[in-house]
C-alpha cells in the first residue's frame, strides 16, 4: 500500500479546524500532528497550503440503478460522480430490478459493488408485505439497515399493509429506514388535480399533491409505531416543518431510538423552482414552499434532524422530459452536495464544522460504521480536499453522472473539490480518475 504525506492543510474535523500535517499510510490515518518529516518509504507529498481537508462524505440514501435500471445508472458510474463530489462511503436503496428483497439478491449487488465502486459501499435490504423472515436473517453488522417505502416512489415495493409494519417494526432490530409519505392522502390529492387539468397537470402542483399532509400523517404514525416496539427508526428525507415536532434533540444522537435525514436538494430548491425546472426537481416527498426549507435548516443545525444527504435518484433526460403524470421522481445530486453546503458557508448560513458534522460524523454515528466518518489515527483513510476559494460551474462537459444532467447546469459554485481518498488511495484528482482499487464493504458496530 502506499505512503501519503499531506503538509499545512487546514483540517476541519470534530469541531475544529486547524492546520496540520496528516499521515496516510496502508489505508489508514496513521499520524496527525503539526509537523511530518523524515518518514520512511518514499512517501507521495501533497502541499495543502490553502487547502481544507473534511472527512469523507457519506451519503446513507442513493439509487445507482443497477441491476435492471442501468440505462440511468449504474454503480460504477454514480460511484464515480459521487467520489468526484468527495462522498467516500455511501448505502444504496434496494428499488433496483430485481427488488433486493432477498438475501442472496442483496448479495449479489453486494459482488458488484465490490467489482466496480469507487467509493465504499453498503447496500439496504428492502421490505415488502411478504419478506419478512427474509428481513429477520439481515446481519447488522454487514448490511446498512432495512429500507421499507411507506409510501410508493420509483419501482413497486410500497409496504402498505398495516400488520406488516407492526411484525416489522417489532421483530426485526435493525435500523429500519423509511420512506414516509401516506399513499392514500397522495391518491386522493391525484385525483382532484385529474378532475382539475385531466393528464395536464402542471409540475408545480407536486407539492400540493404529495402534500405536507401526506407527509406529517405518515411519519406521526411510524414514529408513534417505533416507541411502541423501541424500533430503531430512521425517517428519511424530511421535507416539511410540521414533521420537525415529531423528533428530539435533547439526547446524543447515539442514544436516539429515532432519527431523521434531510436532503440537500429541500434545503436548496423550493416551490417557486417549479416554473424554471419542472419536472427535473420532481421528487418524492416534494419539494415544497420556502418556509419548509428555512424550519429544515434550523432543524438540522439544532439538531434536531440528524445528518445530510443526497437520495441521489437518476433518470434519463428523456424520461424527465415527460408530462407531470409519467415524469419518473428523482434527480441526481450525488456529485454536487458538498459544493452546496459550502455554498451555504458562504452565505453565512452553516459552519465548516457543522458540515464535517452533518455529513460525515453523525451519519457514522447514526448508523454505528467502524472507523470512519472522523479524521483521527487509525481510522480508514476516507479523506476530501476542498479549495474554498476556487470556483466550479456546472456544465455538461463536467457533469459525470451516466444520465448526463443536472438541474443545477449553470450554477457558478464558489469552491471546488480538489482531490478525494478512498481508504487512503487517491481515487479523484482535479478531474482524474484512478480506478485500479476499488471501495471496501463498510462494517457497522
Amino acid at each position: 500500500m502506499s505512503t501519503t504525506v499531506i503538509k499545512e492543510i487546514q483540517i476541519v474535523n470534530e469541531g475544529e479546524t486547524f492546520v496540520s500535517d496528516i499521515l496516510i499510510r496502508d489505508g489508514l490515518i496513521e499520524k496527525i500532528a503539526s509537523q511530518i518529516d523524515n518518514i520512511q518509504g518514499n512517501p507521495t507529498e501533497i502541499d495543502g497550503y490553502n487547502l481544507h481537508l473534511f472527512p469523507g462524505v457519506i451519503d446513507d440514501q442513493v439509487h445507482f440503478r443497477e441491476p435492471g435500471l442501468t440505462h440511468k445508472g449504474d454503480i460504477q458510474s454514480e460511484a464515480r460522480a459521487a467520489v468526484a463530489g468527495g462522498i467516500t462511503s455511501y448505502m444504496e436503496m434496494p428499488n433496483t430490478v430485481p427488488n433486493a428483497v432477498t438475501q442472496e439478491l442483496l448479495e449479489e449487488k453486494y459482488a458488484i459493488g465490490a467489482a466496480r465502486s469507487l467509493a465504499n459501499y453498503s447496500f439496504f435490504m428492502g421490505g415488502t408485505n411478504d419478506n419478512l423472515e427474509e428481513l429477520k436473517k439481515t446481519d447488522k453488522t454487514k448490511v446498512c439497515g432495512i429500507k421499507i417505502f411507506a409510501g410508493s416512489s420509483t419501482g413497486n415495493m410500497l409496504v402498505d399493509d398495516e400488520k406488516t409494519l407492526e411484525s416489522i417494526f417489532s421483530e426485526c432490530d435493525n435500523l429500519i429506514a423509511v420512506h414516509s409519505e401516506s399513499e392514500d392522502i397522495i391518491k386522493k390529492n391525484i385525483e382532484i388535480y385529474k378532475g382539475m387539468f385531466g393528464d395536464n397537470i402542471p409540475f408545480k402542483a407536486h407539492p400540493a399533491i404529495r402534500s405536507v399532509e401526506a407527509c406529517f400523517t405518515s411519519t406521526n404514525k411510524l414514529v408513534k409505531m417505533a416507541r411502541r416496539h423501541n424500533t430503531r427508526l430512521h425517517i428519511l428525507h424530511i421535507s416539511t416543518a410540521e414533521e420537525l415536532a415529531l423528533f428530539r434533540n435533547d439526547i446524543p444522537l447515539r442514544e436516539k431510538r429515532i432519527t431523521a435525514e434531510v436532503c440537500v436538494h429541500h434545503l436548496w430548491f423550493d416551490a417557486g423552482d417549479y416554473d424554471r425546472l419542472g419536472g427535473l426537481i420532481k421528487c418524492n416527498p416534494a419539494i415544497k414552499e420556502s418556509r419548509h426549507k428555512a424550519a429544515i435548516l434550523k432543524a438540522l443545525l439544532d439538531n434536531t434532524i440528524d445528518i445530510l444527504a443526497t437520495d441521489h435518484a437518476p433518470h434519463t433526460w428523456e424520461e424527465k422530459q415527460n408530462p407531470y403524470l409519467t415524469c419518473p421522481s428523482g434527480l441526481p445530486l450525488a456529485q454536487h452536495p458538498l459544493l452546496m453546503m459550502l455554498d451555504f458557508y458562504h452565505d453565512g448560513k452553516i459552519s465548516l464544522t457543522q458540515i464535517a458534522d452533518k455529513m460525515s460524523h453523525a451519519p457514522a454515528a447514526c448508523f454505528k460504521l467502524e472507523e470512519r466518518g472522523y479524521i483521527r489515527e487509525g481510522y480508514k483513510a476516507d479523506l476530501v480536499m476542498v479549495d474554498l476559494n476556487a470556483k466550479h460551474t456546472v456544465a455538461k462537459e463536467n457533469i459525470y453522472y451516466k444520465c448526463g444532467w443536472s438541474p443545477l447546469e449553470g450554477h457558478e459554485f464558489k469552491s471546488s473539490i480538489i482531490s478525494t481518498f478512498v481508504n487512503g488511495n487517491l481515487v479523484y484528482d482535479r478531474g482524474k480518475f484512478y480506478e485500479d482499487k476499488m471501495g471496501e464493504r463498510l462494517r457497522f458496530e
